[in-house]
């Protein structure tokens, strides 16, 4: 059965080569849907509506979760801009690793 804490590890795989950190981890994934025919739809973000990644980010995610789960059915990754992209998204380790200073 595919669950969304295993598609949310694969998507733990896909690097932002901008910043060198994961798209979870960034908070870049907007959502994930699961259905019972063991397709999963993905919402993922860009940290800047000009951002030239998102085309490769999605393809990445959608390869990672092919990868990560294969008995998935479809894997559907939709690029998202609303709400727009903030770094209060980011987690605190991303934070950590990027310098900056914790939002608390």
């Amino acid at each position: 059965m595919t669950t969304e804490p295993r598609v949310l590890e694969a998507l733990r795989t896909v690097i932002d080569p901008e910043m060198g950190i994961d798209v979870v981890e960034l908070g870049l994934v907007y959502g994930i849907d699961v259905h019972p025919a063991g397709t999963v739809d993905i919402r993922l973000g860009v940290t800047s509506p000009a951002c030239p990644l998102g085309d490769y980010l999605c393809e990445t995610a959608e390869d990672a979760v092919r990868a990560a789960v294969p008995e998935v059915r479809g894997v559907t990754v939709d690029l998202v801009l609303d709400p727009p992209w903030t770094p209060a998204r980011m987690t605190a380790e991303a934070r950590r690793r990027l310098g900056w200073p914790d939002q608390g």
